[in-house]
Formats: structure tokens, C-alpha cells, sequence
């Protein structure tokens, strides 16, 4: 979901664990040479979301890397089916509130320019989480703070890489 952390995390952790780190709104803004927003304005939600998948298409094999998705990542049931079957997908969950103060000044998001960002925000988390927990491996509560977070996606990841 927005704002739950997933690119400070996943740096992090991809340092921790001596992977490569994708952020994959980065990585369309440098091969596409402009940012989502602009995306979102010139080709809509629909436009990105194409983008989207086809740059996860491309990143799925490439091995030992973390890859943060944006939080409509999951909405595509092929990328959904492509993340299982990569990798070991990362749920990191945080309450609707707690993400709208972490993005209430963030104008860079496209979703969250309207009246009402907060309930935007918990229909994306009703929408989502449902598609999330779908296909995580492992569920982790964003809101426990950075260190946290990447000390328990460790955890769990040397527990899922055993079985």
C-alpha cells in the first residue's frame, strides 16, 4: 500500500541481505524518462498499470533481488500469479491512518490527489488487502518502524527459505 514503506524497507533490507534493490516506480520513471504522475496524466491509471506489469515481466527472473512494487501492484491477477511464483512476495500491511499521515504531503502520488485522501486511502486497503494476503509469504506490520520491520522480513525470510 502507499506510504507503507516498501522502497525504504526493501533498500534496506537489500542491503542487509547483499541483494540488488528495484523500486519499480523508479524503474519506470528512468526507462520511460518521465515520472508515474505524468504517466497517470497522459495515459491513466490503465496506461500505468500496462507499464506496470510489462516491467515486472522483466524484472520476475533476474535472481537475489529485492524488488519494491507500488501498491497497485497486485490488482493485475498475472502479476499476482508472476510474484508467487518468482519470488517471495512481502505483505508490508499498515493501518489506513497511519498511511494517509505518512503521505498527506505527498503530491506526487496520483491516487491520493482528491478531497478526501483518507478515504481514498482505506478503499484501497479494502480493495487490496484481500489480493495481498493472496500471494504474500510473509504479512508484516509497517507500523512497528524501519529497523522492525526489516529485522522481521529477515526472520521470516531465513524461516521461508528453509521449508
Amino acid at each position: 500500500m502507499m506510504g507503507a514503506g516498501k522502497t525504504t524497507v526493501g533498500r534496506r533490507l537489500s542491503r542487509s541481505i547483499g541483494w540488488q534493490f528495484v523500486d519499480l516506480d523508479q524503474h519506470i520513471e528512468d526507462v520511460t524518462g518521465v515520472s508515474v504522475a505524468t504517466i497517470f496524466e497522459i495515459e491513466g491509471e490503465s496506461g500505468f498499470r500496462q507499464r506496470e506489469a510489462l516491467a515486472l515481466q522483466q524484472l520476475a527472473s533476474v535472481r537475489n533481488m529485492v524488488v519494491a512494487t507500488g501498491g497497485g501492484v497486485v490488482l493485475n491477477p498475472m502479476n499476482r500469479t508472476r510474484m508467487a511464483a518468482t519470488g517471495i512476495v512481502v505483505y508490508l500491511r499498515a493501518a489506513p491512518e497511519l498511511l494517509n499521515e505518512r503521505t498527506r504531503h505527498d503530491k506526487s502520488r496520483p491516487l491520493l490527489q482528491v478531497a478526501n485522501p483518507l478515504a481514498r486511502i482505506s478503499s484501497l486497503v479494502e480493495k487490496r488487502d484481500p489480493l495481498y494476503r493472496e500471494v504474500a509469504d510473509i504479512i508484516i506490520e509497517s507500523s512497528a518502524g524501519l529497523s522492525s520491520a526489516v529485522n522481521s522480513i529477515s526472520n521470516a525470510l531465513k524461516t521461508v527459505c528453509l521449508h
